[in-house]
């Protein structure tokens, strides 16, 4: 998830949500969500040249499921804290290790930090995971529609798809701007089709998400048909959940998150 910028002054709060009461929501302990660990920075690897990946050994963690984020929180010598929300980005079996992959928000007081301060070694703050709203624990065919930063949350799934080898369907549709801006453009397979909006490799059009790109995978349901995550800004989540729906997907099968 990306965060927005907050003033150095603001002291954040946050009390998770713990229950879905909505059939096929997934709810999330109780425990897990309230109680802090510590997090130990042990790897940092460049994805673009606005985007990074931080790895974190997390003693306890308790695991996942892809598309579920956490609360991170930074605490200064003075003891001033600052927290935000983040999709988490890697597999669920990564046993003890969570990936957080973040852009470097202008005036972002985390993400600047993470970007310009961060060492190995550095421990952070971390509650979760909470949400399980956008949580796809793979017992379906899955639809993914992702745009900059909005990819993370898609990504986790992605990783958990290959990992455990899963026969169900999935797919994979993400937009940037143009090559040089693709998050996780080393990893993408077969399963993703990206979509540039500014500048292309050859031979490969430019423009923005379309029905030219959603409808021949609503035109060939897999069984049982798709459920579709859309994540990325609010822009952009109302433009592909509407071409999702113009091309045949029911509503009740579209699972958004967004940001801006």
């Amino acid at each position: 998830m990306t965060e927005t910028s907050a003033p150095s002054t603001l002291r954040t709060t946050f009390t998770p949500a713990t229950r879905f009461a909505v059939p096929g929501r997934i709810a999330v302990s109780e425990q897990a969500a309230a109680d802090w660990r510590t997090a130990t920075l042990t790897a940092i690897r460049r994805e673009t040249p606005r985007a990074a990946t931080f790895r974190f050994a997390v003693p306890g963690w308790t695991g996942h499921l892809p598309g579920q984020h956490l609360m991170l929180r930074l605490t200064a010598e003075d003891g001033y804290t600052a927290q935000r929300h983040y999709s988490i980005a890697s597999a669920p079996d990564d046993s003890g290790h969570i990936e957080l992959t973040l852009d470097h928000v202008e005036g972002g007081e985390v993400s600047g930090w993470f970007h310009t301060e961060a060492r190995m070694g550095d421990r952070v703050e971390v509650r979760g995971p909470v949400s399980g709203f956008f949580a796809w624990p793979g017992d379906r065919p899955a639809l993914l529609i992702g745009a900059g930063s909005g990819v993370v949350p898609l990504m986790s799934m992605v990783r958990h798809h290959r990992a455990r080898d899963l026969s169900v369907p999935l797919r994979l549709l993400v937009s940037a701007r143009d090559p040089e801006q693709l998050v996780y453009a080393r990893e993408f397979g077969a399963e993703t089709t990206p979509v540039f909006t500014r500048g292309a490799p050859r031979g490969v059009p430019v423009g923005r998400l379309s029905a030219a790109h959603v409808a021949p995978l609503l035109a060939e349901l897999p069984p049982g048909g798709w459920e579709a995550y859309v994540c990325g800004s609010n822009a952009f989540a109302e433009h592909a959940s509407r071409l999702l729906v113009e091309a045949g997907q029911p509503v009740d099968r579209i699972r958004i998150e967004r940001f801006g």
